[in-house]
């Protein structure tokens, strides 16, 4: 069986800014994917590792913002990328919190409107 999300993509509107935030909160570098009519950025992604992975997408006709769908990276303490987020042009919708045995969470929009959500561990307290 499979996890229950297999791939994520996060629309933009202005990929370098897009870009330059992600790789600045998760310290990662993304790489283009090739795909007609889209310019795409993945997430750095292991085939054999659980969990899934994603990329930003900019496409005509396809707007960023709230949508009702928060996507949840994971942290290992996601207080250290709620502070990077908001280094880096985004902003804390609501600081790290606990959700009980299940760890914690921190909710942050990014450059292009769009919330997502960050998660660690209970033991990342």
């Amino acid at each position: 069986m499979n996890n229950a999300v297999g791939w994520f993509e996060l629309y933009v509107q202005d990929m370098p800014r897009a870009k330059a935030f992600y790789e600045a909160v998760f310290a990662v570098t993304l790489t283009p994917l090739q795909a007609d009519g889209l310019e795409m950025w993945a997430f750095p992604m292991d085939d054999q590792a659980t969990g899934a992975s994603g990329a930003l997408v900019q496409m005509p006709g396809c707007p960023s913002g709230g949508g009702g769908t928060i996507v949840y990276f994971s942290c290992e303490d996601c207080a250290v990328q709620e502070a990077r987020a908001a280094a880096a042009g985004g902003t804390v919708q609501r600081g790290k919190f606990s959700i009980g045995p299940y760890g914690f969470i921190a909710l942050v929009s990014d450059t292009e409107g769009n919330v997502i959500g960050l998660h660690s561990g209970p033991t990342a307290g």
